[in-house]
Protein backbone atom coordinates (compact mmCIF):
# COMPACT_ATOMS: atom_id res chain seq x y z
CA UNK A 1 0.00 0.00 0.00
CA UNK A 2 1.54 3.29 -1.12
CA UNK A 3 1.01 6.56 0.75
CA UNK A 4 1.57 10.08 -0.52
CA UNK A 5 1.60 13.23 1.61
CA UNK A 6 0.74 16.35 -0.37
CA UNK A 7 1.94 19.41 1.54
CA UNK A 8 0.28 22.72 0.84
CA UNK A 9 2.06 25.50 2.71
CA UNK A 10 2.73 28.85 1.01
CA UNK A 11 5.64 29.78 3.28
CA UNK A 12 7.36 26.56 4.29
CA UNK A 13 10.63 28.42 4.90
CA UNK A 14 9.05 30.18 7.90
CA UNK A 15 6.89 27.31 9.08
CA UNK A 16 7.85 25.48 12.23
CA UNK A 17 5.32 22.67 12.60
CA UNK A 18 4.72 21.86 8.95
CA UNK A 19 8.48 21.70 8.39
CA UNK A 20 8.82 19.37 11.37
CA UNK A 21 6.06 17.20 9.96
CA UNK A 22 7.64 17.23 6.50
CA UNK A 23 10.99 16.23 7.95
CA UNK A 24 9.35 13.42 9.94
CA UNK A 25 7.60 12.17 6.78
CA UNK A 26 10.89 12.22 4.86
CA UNK A 27 12.75 10.46 7.69
CA UNK A 28 10.20 7.61 7.59
CA UNK A 29 10.59 7.37 3.80
CA UNK A 30 6.97 8.26 3.13
CA UNK A 31 6.51 9.82 -0.30
CA UNK A 32 5.65 13.50 -0.29
CA UNK A 33 5.39 16.51 -2.56
CA UNK A 34 5.12 20.20 -1.76
CA UNK A 35 2.64 21.92 -4.06
CA UNK A 36 3.91 25.46 -3.51
CA UNK A 37 7.44 24.30 -4.31
CA UNK A 38 6.28 22.47 -7.45
CA UNK A 39 3.98 25.26 -8.61
CA UNK A 40 5.31 28.64 -7.42
CA UNK A 41 3.49 30.24 -10.36
CA UNK A 42 0.21 28.44 -9.48
CA UNK A 43 0.23 26.70 -12.88
CA UNK A 44 -0.68 23.14 -11.91
CA UNK A 45 0.31 20.35 -14.29
CA UNK A 46 -3.06 18.59 -14.20
CA UNK A 47 -2.09 15.41 -16.04
CA UNK A 48 1.03 15.03 -13.88
CA UNK A 49 -1.02 15.40 -10.70
CA UNK A 50 -3.73 13.02 -11.89
CA UNK A 51 -1.08 10.43 -12.74
CA UNK A 52 0.52 10.97 -9.32
CA UNK A 53 -2.80 10.32 -7.57
CA UNK A 54 -3.31 7.12 -9.56
CA UNK A 55 0.00 5.75 -8.25
CA UNK A 56 -1.02 5.85 -4.58
CA UNK A 57 -3.62 4.11 -2.44
CA UNK A 58 -3.60 6.69 0.35
CA UNK A 59 -3.29 10.47 0.03
CA UNK A 60 -2.86 12.84 2.97
CA UNK A 61 -3.36 16.56 2.42
CA UNK A 62 -1.16 18.43 4.92
CA UNK A 63 -1.72 22.15 5.42
CA UNK A 64 -2.00 24.90 8.02
CA UNK A 65 -5.54 26.01 8.76
CA UNK A 66 -5.86 29.46 7.17
CA UNK A 67 -8.93 31.49 8.05
CA UNK A 68 -10.82 28.28 8.81
CA UNK A 69 -9.87 26.64 5.52
CA UNK A 70 -6.83 25.61 3.52
CA UNK A 71 -4.27 27.72 1.68
CA UNK A 72 -5.64 28.72 -1.74
CA UNK A 73 -3.48 26.34 -3.78
CA UNK A 74 -5.33 23.33 -2.33
CA UNK A 75 -8.68 24.69 -3.53
CA UNK A 76 -7.14 25.34 -6.94
CA UNK A 77 -5.67 21.82 -6.95
CA UNK A 78 -9.06 20.25 -6.24
CA UNK A 79 -10.76 22.44 -8.87
CA UNK A 80 -8.23 21.62 -11.56
CA UNK A 81 -7.20 18.02 -10.79
CA UNK A 82 -10.46 16.43 -9.59
CA UNK A 83 -12.06 16.79 -13.02
CA UNK A 84 -15.24 15.45 -14.59
CA UNK A 85 -14.68 11.94 -15.92
CA UNK A 86 -11.56 11.65 -13.79
CA UNK A 87 -12.78 12.13 -10.22
CA UNK A 88 -16.54 12.17 -10.86
CA UNK A 89 -19.03 11.78 -13.67
CA UNK A 90 -19.92 8.73 -15.77
CA UNK A 91 -16.28 7.74 -16.28
CA UNK A 92 -14.94 9.52 -13.20
CA UNK A 93 -14.05 6.53 -11.10
CA UNK A 94 -10.28 6.98 -11.00
CA UNK A 95 -10.21 7.93 -7.31
CA UNK A 96 -12.89 5.50 -6.13
CA UNK A 97 -11.87 3.59 -3.02
CA UNK A 98 -8.67 5.55 -2.56
CA UNK A 99 -8.07 6.64 1.01
CA UNK A 100 -7.86 10.36 1.77
CA UNK A 101 -6.99 12.05 5.04
CA UNK A 102 -6.21 15.54 6.27
CA UNK A 103 -3.39 16.72 8.51
CA UNK A 104 -3.62 20.29 9.69
CA UNK A 105 -1.86 22.64 12.03
CA UNK A 106 -4.05 25.00 14.01
CA UNK A 107 -2.78 28.12 15.72
CA UNK A 108 -5.50 28.28 18.37
CA UNK A 109 -6.14 25.91 21.23
CA UNK A 110 -8.37 22.86 20.78
CA UNK A 111 -11.05 24.23 23.12
CA UNK A 112 -11.55 27.15 20.73
CA UNK A 113 -12.88 24.66 18.16
CA UNK A 114 -16.26 23.69 19.54
CA UNK A 115 -19.80 25.03 19.54
CA UNK A 116 -19.03 26.86 22.79
CA UNK A 117 -15.47 27.82 21.84
CA UNK A 118 -14.37 31.18 20.49
CA UNK A 119 -14.69 29.96 16.89
CA UNK A 120 -18.13 28.42 17.39
CA UNK A 121 -17.37 25.37 15.24
CA UNK A 122 -15.62 22.05 15.65
CA UNK A 123 -12.63 21.51 13.40
CA UNK A 124 -14.37 18.63 11.63
CA UNK A 125 -17.20 21.01 10.72
CA UNK A 126 -14.71 23.41 9.19
CA UNK A 127 -13.13 20.53 7.26
CA UNK A 128 -16.51 19.30 5.99
CA UNK A 129 -16.09 20.66 2.41
CA UNK A 130 -13.05 18.38 2.03
CA UNK A 131 -14.89 15.44 3.58
CA UNK A 132 -17.85 16.03 1.25
CA UNK A 133 -15.46 16.14 -1.72
CA UNK A 134 -13.91 12.80 -0.76
CA UNK A 135 -17.38 11.29 -0.35
CA UNK A 136 -18.55 12.69 -3.69
CA UNK A 137 -15.65 11.17 -5.62
CA UNK A 138 -16.21 7.75 -4.03
CA UNK A 139 -13.06 7.86 -1.92
CA UNK A 140 -12.76 6.67 1.64
CA UNK A 141 -12.24 9.48 4.14
CA UNK A 142 -9.89 8.27 6.88
CA UNK A 143 -10.15 11.21 9.25
CA UNK A 144 -7.88 14.04 10.20
CA UNK A 145 -4.91 14.69 12.40
CA UNK A 146 -4.58 18.12 13.98
CA UNK A 147 -2.01 19.78 16.14
CA UNK A 148 -3.60 22.67 18.00
CA UNK A 149 -1.97 25.61 19.70
CA UNK A 150 0.87 25.88 17.23
CA UNK A 151 1.07 29.66 17.57
CA UNK A 152 2.41 30.80 20.96
CA UNK A 153 1.00 27.84 22.90
CA UNK A 154 2.86 24.60 22.16
CA UNK A 155 6.32 23.91 23.52
CA UNK A 156 9.06 22.40 21.38
CA UNK A 157 8.49 19.08 23.16
CA UNK A 158 4.77 19.32 22.32
CA UNK A 159 5.67 19.83 18.68
CA UNK A 160 8.07 16.87 18.68
CA UNK A 161 5.40 14.68 20.22
CA UNK A 162 2.90 15.95 17.65
CA UNK A 163 5.29 14.93 14.85
CA UNK A 164 5.50 11.41 16.28
CA UNK A 165 1.72 11.23 16.56
CA UNK A 166 1.39 12.49 12.98
CA UNK A 167 3.58 9.66 11.68
CA UNK A 168 1.56 7.16 13.74
CA UNK A 169 -1.63 8.61 12.19
CA UNK A 170 -0.27 8.19 8.67
CA UNK A 171 0.81 4.61 9.36
CA UNK A 172 -2.62 3.79 10.82
CA UNK A 173 -4.51 4.73 7.65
Amino acid sequence: MRTLVIIIHPDMKHSVVNRMWRDAVVSKQIDMVELYELYPDNEIDVSREQERLLNYDTIVFQFPLYWYSSPPLLKQYLDEVFLYNFAYGPEGTKLHNKKFAIATTVGSLEEDYSKDGSNGFALETLLSPFIATFNYIGAEYKGYFAQYGTVNHASYDDLLEGSKQYIAFIKSI
